[in-house]
């Protein structure tokens, strides 16, 4: 497990952005080899996706042949709703860049059938090959995607109900009213984004150091889902400085004493422009 300590949110955004972009290029899609992303919503990813953006549009990365698949979408809301996650998607990244919208996978919280459309999202995953990279971000109560507290950490795309936490959080996008905030949504399961050949999960924010501290310091714990990625073999937790706050000085100390080789990853940056 790697982390990784930048000073302030911009450049745990930047950071996270030149890592994905790298990836691509170093897998080097093609028309019969796609490269396979998992992406998140909220707050948090959009700096990355912004840098994302300015990348495509400089001609140093194409998204021509890469797959994506979001995380969750709440249900009940209309598709075209400011504050679906379709909307999120192409308003925040999707219409920016050069990717197929028919690569651009988000579950459909309208479906008339909704186990049923989990199940075939999993398959959808399955039928690309897997996911190479999956992108998160967490809620200040440790989850990753919908998966609550409690969630099971084997568990698979389905339904879930939101806790008070998440409702609460998530008001702001929603004029502050709760009542129009969804209570329910479909959402990969902990086992679904474990099966993603790497994760990388970003955190900032002071509001998020408990959450970090649970992941990286104590155990694996149901109750603080994002925990169970210390035991995925190629996790990458991307911080800033305030998400750190909780964690003991000795632990900031080892992980910033591997910022060298963690920079390698992104120093130098690829582009296309150069294959």
């Amino acid at each position: 497990m790697r982390l990784v300590i930048l000073e302030d949110y911009d450049q745990a955004s930047e950071w996270a952005a030149k890592y994905i972009c790298n990836r691509i290029i170093q897998f080097k899609p093609n028309q019969g080899r796609y490269f396979t992303l998992g992406l998140p919503t909220g707050s948090t990813p959009l700096g990355c996706y912004r840098k994302l953006i300015e990348y495509h549009k400089n001609g140093d990365l194409s998204f021509k042949y890469v797959k994506t698949f979001n995380m969750d979408e709440y249900v009940g809301l209309p598709r075209n709703h400011p504050e679906s996650y379709h909307s999120y998607m192409w308003n925040n990244f999707f219409k920016h860049i050069d990717i197929d919208p028919n690569n651009a996978h988000i579950l459909d919280g309208n479906a008339p059938d909704l186990q049923a459309e989990c199940d075939a999202f999993e398959k959808k995953i399955e039928e690309a090959g897997g996911i190479d990279l999956f992108v998160g971000g967490i809620g200040p109560d440790g989850h990753i995607a919908f998966n609550e507290p409690g969630s099971s950490l084997s568990s698979r795309t389905r339904l879930k109900t939101l806790a008070m936490d998440t409702i609460l959080a998530n008001a702001k996008y929603f004029d502050g009213d709760l009542s129009k905030v969804p209570t329910m949504a479909l959402t990969v399961g902990v086992g679904t984004v474990m099966d993603a050949r790497e994760v990388m999960i970003l955190i900032t924010g002071a509001h998020k150091a408990f959450a970090l501290y649970k992941a990286i310091e104590e155990g694996v714990n149901h109750m603080w889902t994002v925990s169970a990625f210390q035991q995925h073999p190629r996790t990458i937790f991307v911080c800033d400085e305030d998400a750190t706050l909780e964690l003991r000085v000795k632990t900031v100390k080892y992980f910033k004493g591997l910022m060298h080789v963690h920079n390698k990853l992104v120093d130098p940056l690829y582009s296309m422009k150069e294959n």
